[in-house]
């Protein structure tokens, strides 16, 4: 479809106001770019034969719905895809964190408020602004909330390339951003793919504790801490248990090691600070939590998505992880008795580990 010259021109000074509102809206950049994603869907077909998913399955429930945007909502003609920061403190304190086996590692993005509504939030409100300015339009916003490729989205529209490590790269940001998408009809001009800038470097293939990254831009997901940690529901499988170190909830390891996160900048959003002490936490305290207690200080956070139970499984392996302690070996045994069969099987497996070398303890 051409367009008439004056429109091509309306819509060129739409998609300006669009990176305007998106910015006073509190995101760090705003980029468009339309539907054609056949490169992607090539890429996630050959992952889901090589079963990398692994358990979640719900990245091959929708059919070509992902790959395809105007399938999950028809007339879809342009995507304006948006990243807002949200790393909360330095690399170092991150560092130290992890180098502590007695500290509760949890990936930063979830330290704070849920970034799914928040975000969704912010996107109603710029589509609003969108309707305030022109009337009427078709569109349906997502974060992380439907079947998208909000990745290669991205990477078309602009915001930054993905990485060996599958995660989006931003020359002058980094990799620590969320991401959110706006469908809409409007016929909007169109952004210039961002270009690769990995190079030779491998830094973050060679630093993934359980060596997920298999190969450049390979994730095999069953290996993930991310995955093992949040999306696996059941058992983790014991080669990998030691391999998780004290991160009990995600992992951030190839974002710490990515030379371009340099360029990453410190969030401004008080929703993304730490709560409840979540970045200075000791296994043995927040192993310490009943239900109760755990519901209460995730409320309105990601974590609690894995639930009492899965929580209680990841801190179980990490305690196995840590430096022998008479005090590690007392609460892992009054633990023996826990209700859940999969708590006490990670239980028996990090008293195991403890006992190990029962000399040692302190």
């Amino acid at each position: 479809m051409t367009l008439p010259a004056d429109h091509n021109k309306e819509m060129q000074q739409l998609a300006a106001r669009i990176k305007q509102w998106g910015m006073a809206l509190g995101f760090q950049q705003v980029g468009i770019t339309d539907t054609d994603l056949r490169q992607a869907e090539q890429y996630l077909t050959a992952w889901l034969d090589k079963r990398f998913h692994g358990e979640m399955e719900y990245m091959q429930r929708h059919g070509l719905k992902r790959s395809r945007p105007d399938l999950l909502r028809p007339g879809t003609l342009r995507i304006i895809s948006a990243r807002m920061d949200y790393l909360s403190e330095p690399a170092a304190v991150m560092d130290k964190s992890l180098a502590d086996p007695s500290e509760a590692y949890i990936s930063r993005y979830a330290l704070g408020r849920d970034y799914h509504k928040l975000i969704r939030n912010r996107l109603q409100k710029l589509a609003d602004k969108i309707h305030a300015d022109i009337g009427p339009f078709g569109y349906r916003a997502f974060v992380d909330s439907a079947p998208v490729l909000e990745k290669a989205l991205a990477e078309k529209a602009g915001l930054g390339w993905i990485g060996k490590h599958s995660n989006l790269i931003n020359r002058k940001a980094g990799s620590w951003f969320f991401l959110g998408e706006i469908y809409t009809d409007l016929p909007l001009p169109i952004d210039q793919p961002a270009t690769q800038h990995c190079g030779s470097c491998t830094a973050c293939l060679d630093i993934c504790p359980t060596q997920a990254i298999v190969a450049p831009f390979q994730v095999d997901a069953r290996r993930c801490v991310s995955y093992l940690t949040i999306e696996l529901h059941g058992s983790i499988p014991e080669p990998l248990r030691p391999l998780i170190g004290n991160r009990i909830y995600g992992c951030d390891d190839c974002q710490l090691v990515c030379p371009w996160n340099r360029f990453a900048k410190l969030t401004d959003e008080n929703d993304f600070k730490p709560r409840h002490r979540l970045n200075t936490q000791q296994l043995l305290n927040v192993f310490a939590w009943n239900e109760e207690t755990f519901l209460t200080r995730t409320e309105g956070s990601a974590i609690r998505r894995i639930g009492f139970e899965r929580w209680l499984r990841n801190i179980a392996v990490a305690l196995g992880n840590a430096r022998r302690s008479a005090e590690i070996i007392a609460v892992l045994i009054g633990k023996l008795e826990h209700p859940s069969e999969l708590v006490k099987e990670h239980v028996r497996w990090a008293l195991d580990r403890q006992l190990e070398n029962r000399e040692d303890a302190v």
